[in-house]
């Protein structure tokens, strides 16, 4: 990757990233409301988003600026097990256009602003609703500092290196979120999800007219990719297909990834930020769009391979794609996109997680008659320490720790679905079930990930997948997967033995 300063590239990088800096200290002003002294209005916009600004504030806070760097980095590694990415998100909308309306219903009516607040709404359980909560900004922190890992690539791309970059834009953010609180990512998603389009399909349609074809281009990769799995002695089962081994593993992680998807704060954020339950099922059926340009971001990965990149980590694929095919002015838009596409994500986030930590633990145990005004100054300031976190996350600690704790974050907000969906259908769970599952869930789980670690020689790797060894037949499945069934079976059973000594309520004569 050239690492020398581009003025162009830069000029317009600036010129854009001002533009959005702009919009977010104006959001506070578009859709005004009385007072943006509540948390309704500053952590979830008022509850006033209609299908559009839900389907780009959605779309942008699940689309993130790491996805745009990470998709095509991984198929540039091994391939095809790259895509899983897109089962994942077909499978999540179905479960968007079942779940998220009837949740969002039970938000409306009893003034929920978290994923924390429908639990101990329908469970009446401190505990469980803390560890719902706690669950909710842990698995947070590690996602927004991945943002600031797409963002470091692309400002490395334009020869700004170092922290200083990235703490001026992370300063930024922080200062008009806390501004104008979820109204800001709501405004910026509209321009972030437009260049990110324009810039992707300049790249599916460009690229290939200068590889001869997606034919090429599915060529070139092949080689590499098969060069690549020699060159690992069948360590890597890199290809253009998955490979025997490969299907289990894809399939669990899509299916896991997918459940998980929506239980994030932010995902929630924007599904309680939304006018109606009718407009969460109109976004169910328009939000695969995103799909599609998934897709074509994965793409990316194989013109890497057949553009034969020399880069120092897969990361580096789409910034040096653009840098090396198109002028400075284009490259310095496609990088704007991509840093652009951190901002949103990582303000919902953090937004998200201020709101579990204002709602289900400042007002549950430190101030339980704490105002609306003082909600919403709470969860202002709670948002700046989230998004502190996450940037001492990338200067003082390896990027490998975040991407490991990322791993454990699917894993970990998977285990709040039972407590989170269920009590949505049915009345028969007791809390004290789901939290001794939850436990099992988190606890197990988290202890597999750790027992299954790689140790290489530049440090150790968490593997988010676990091998079973039935009699030399050996299945490999998504550890967030096994964890979520176990929670479920010992909810299950916990709660069986729960009513059986629950006493029988008496029926009179008339009943």
């Amino acid at each position: 990757m050239t690492s020398n300063l581009d003025p162009v590239a830069i000029g317009i990088f600036v010129f854009f990233f001002a533009l959005v800096t702009v919009m977010g200290f104006v959001a506070a002003r578009w859709r005004k409301p009385a007072t943006l002294a509540h948390i309704d209005e500053w952590g979830l916009g008022g509850r006033q988003f209609g299908t559009w600004i839900t389907w780009f504030l959605i779309g942008g806070d699940f689309y993130t600026a790491y996805t745009v760097i990470a998709v095509p980095a991984l198929v540039y590694a091994v391939g095809a097990y790259g895509f899983f990415a897109l089962p994942y998100t077909i499978i999540v909308y179905p479960f968007v256009f079942a779940v998220m309306p009837v949740l969002w219903k039970v938000a409306k009516k009893h003034n929920y602003v978290t994923a924390g607040d429908v639990v101990y709404g329908r469970y009446g359980s401190r505990t469980l609703e803390a560890a719902v909560a706690a669950t909710g900004v842990l698995a947070t922190m590690p996602y927004i500092a991945l943002q600031l890992v797409g963002m470091a690539a692309v400002l490395k791309a334009l020869g700004l290196t170092g922290e200083i970059p990235l703490i001026i834009a992370f300063v930024i953010l922080a200062v008009y979120t806390y501004s104008s609180g979820l109204r800001a990512p709501a405004l910026i998603a509209f321009v972030k999800d437009i260049m990110i389009y324009i810039a992707v399909i300049a790249a599916v349609v460009v690229l290939p007219m200068k590889f001869g074809g997606y034919g090429a281009i599915f060529q070139l990769a092949g080689d590499e990719l098969a060069k690549k799995a020699a060159a690992s002695g069948g360590k890597i089962a890199a290809g253009l297909t998955l490979a025997p081994s490969q299907v289990i593993p894809y399939a669990t992680l899509a299916l896991g990834s997918a459940l998980a998807a929506f239980m994030y704060p932010h995902t929630l954020t924007g599904v309680f930020a939304s006018s109606s339950a009718t407009t969460l099922r109109k976004n169910a059926v328009m939000l695969p769009a995103y799909t599609l340009l998934l897709g074509l971001l994965a793409l990316l990965g194989y013109m890497g391979l057949a553009a034969h990149l020399k880069i120092s980590s897969p990361n580096d694929v789409v910034p040096v794609l653009f840098q090396t095919f198109f002028p400075s002015w284009f490259a310095g838009f496609a990088f704007a996109a991509v840093a652009i596409g951190a901002l949103v994500p990582a303000a919902v986030m953090s937004i998200g997680a201020a709101n579990l930590f204002t709602r289900n633990f400042w007002k549950a145990y430190v101030n339980p008659a704490v105002t609306p005004s003082g909600e919403a100054q709470v969860a202002k300031i709670s948002s700046l320490v989230v998004k502190f976190g996450a940037l001492m996350f990338i200067i003082f600690l390896p990027t490998q720790f975040a991407l490991d704790l990322q791993l454990l974050g699917g894993l970990w907000i998977l285990q709040t679905f039972p407590s989170v969906v269920f009590g949505l259908f049915s009345s028969w769970f007791r809390a004290p079930a789901l939290l001794l599952g939850w436990a099992v869930g988190f606890l197990g789980g988290s202890a597999m990930v750790f027992f299954d670690r790689i140790v290489t020689p530049t440090g150790t790797k968490l593997v988010p997948l676990h091998t079973f060894d039935f009699g030399g037949d050996k299945i490999t499945i998504y550890t967030g997967i096994i964890a979520f069934v176990v929670n479920i079976v010992v909810a299950v059973i916990a709660n069986v033995v729960i009513r059986a000594m629950e006493p029988r309520a008496r029926l009179t004569p008339a009943e």
